[in-house]
């Protein structure tokens, strides 16, 4: 009869377990990540009471729980929770908590500390996965003709990589012309996107930063003048843990993290965008106020290697598409440039998306120092047929243009870092691999 009992009371316990896991629209994500604290995202399909258990993998009966939140229509039933404090260095396993009831689910779900190794150890080595323009279809909204999104077996694939984090750069979602125009619109693409099964054992494991480009923001190449520009702002603040989210308490999405002992720096390059084809004015991306932080955050930066994240290709001098070359906005581009030469920054790496194609580019400005912009594109959206740009910075052998991600790993001794950077395809095969030493 025990025995009896024991099976009826585990039943109703899974049985429980699966229900609340029903409840769960998207995630969790694991957000940012510092020595202290990390940020943890979920998403439910109705209102609910949500929290997370955590645990430090070396002491797992030692369990701690976030704040409650209720999940609401409002914030399209998003909760963002702050797992705090924590130590540094550690890895902790954590569960979702719906309505008071423990949710299973079939991946692992765990997250990191960064390591204080200052003035200790040499840095630790990491890595980074990237990628940008993730599209997922949805027929009725989707233009005709042959689906535009596709291999979204590239998640798993990034997964079984095991990065310690991954940067979205920019068009993570794509709004489509039923959606840019309305509120529910935005938030069911963004809420469509994330819900995507693929990917939820990446989110759940892996720690996500994101930018975003013109699809994400708004239409195709969309700028300033968007008109809900505000709507779109919302939902990723909504849908992405980030640190921070503009400078100094103004809007955008503009923000800075550092992982081990390298900066990364994140940046708008839609909110404050004239238009492209505006002939009277002063052209602008970044506008005036962020382009003047990131030259004055570069200069006082220690980092081996100083990463700038931005939606589309900056050192390629091809005036194609939305590069920062195209559309009037060279002088603005060649004012970044020429500040990096002339505060002789060292280890400048520039992380594009936007083109549907991967390369990686480079040059040598005035005051001798070599400057990198790294483009990795598509992951699940469209490739590009054909690439006929005249561009002298790009690398040989390093234009791909299938369904791809990259991986950064950051590795040697304080004052011997080397980035290596590889490309693999949406099956997991290299493509390509090249390296930099970072230079003293």
């Amino acid at each position: 009869m025990r025995a009896i009992l024991f099976i009826l009371l585990l039943t109703l316990v899974q049985f429980s377990a699966q229900a609340q896991a029903k409840q769960l629209q998207s995630g969790p994500m694991v957000g940012y990540s510092e020595m202290r604290e990390v940020a943890l995202w979920l998403q439910t399909k109705e209102p609910a009471r949500v929290k997370i258990a955590y645990w430090n993998l070396a002491n797992p009966a030692d369990i701690s729980f976030t704040e409650v939140v209720k999940t609401t229509s409002e914030t399209a039933y998003t909760a963002h929770l702050i797992a705090a404090p924590l130590e540094p260095g550690q890895r902790y396993g954590y569960k979702v908590y719906i309505n008071d009831k423990a949710v299973e689910l079939p991946y692992t779900t765990s997250f990191q500390t960064q390591t204080l190794w200052q003035y200790r150890t040499d840095p630790p080595v990491f890595k980074i996965a990237v990628g940008s323009c993730a599209y997922v279809n949805e027929p009725q909204y989707d233009r005709p003709g042959n689906p535009y999104g596709g291999d979204y077996q590239i998640f798993s694939t990034i997964h079984k990589q095991q990065p310690d984090a991954m940067l979205w750069l920019g068009d993570n979602t794509y709004l489509r012309e039923a959606d840019w125009n309305s509120r529910s619109g935005i938030l069911h693409r963004n809420t469509h996107t994330r819900s995507l099964p693929e990917l939820q054992p990446l989110l759940a494991s892996t720690h996500n930063y994101a930018i975003w480009d013109d699809h994400d923001f708004g239409p195709d190449d969309s700028d300033g003048s968007f008109v809900h520009k505000d709507m779109t702002l919302e939902a990723f603040k909504l849908f992405w843990a980030n640190p921070s989210y503009g400078l100094n308490g103004g809007p955008g999405i503009t923000t800075q993290f550092q992982w081990a002992d390298v900066d990364f720096f994140l940046l708008d390059n839609r909110y404050f965008r004239t238009a492209d084809k505006r002939k009277t004015g002063e052209p602008t991306i970044l506008g005036k106020e962020q382009l003047e932080w990131l030259i004055n955050a570069l200069a006082y930066s220690r980092a081996p290697f100083k990463v700038i994240v931005i939606g589309g290709q900056v050192i390629n001098p091809a005036p194609v598409f939305e590069n920062y070359a195209a559309n009037g906005h060279g002088a603005e581009r060649d004012y970044l440039l020429k500040r990096i030469e002339e505060e002789k920054l060292k280890n400048i790496l520039f992380l594009t998306g936007d083109r549907h194609h991967t390369e990686f580019c480079q040059y040598v400005n005035g005051a001798g120092n070599t400057i990198y912009d790294l483009t990795v594109s598509p992951l699940t959206s469209g490739s590009a047929r054909q690439v006929n740009d005249e561009n002298p910075t790009r690398v040989e052998g390093t234009l791909f243009t299938q369904r791809n991600y990259g991986l950064l790993e950051f590795s040697g001794p304080r004052t011997q870092r080397k980035l290596t950077i590889r490309i693999f395809d949406v099956n997991g095969t290299e493509i390509w691999t090249r390296a930099i030493d970072a230079v003293k």
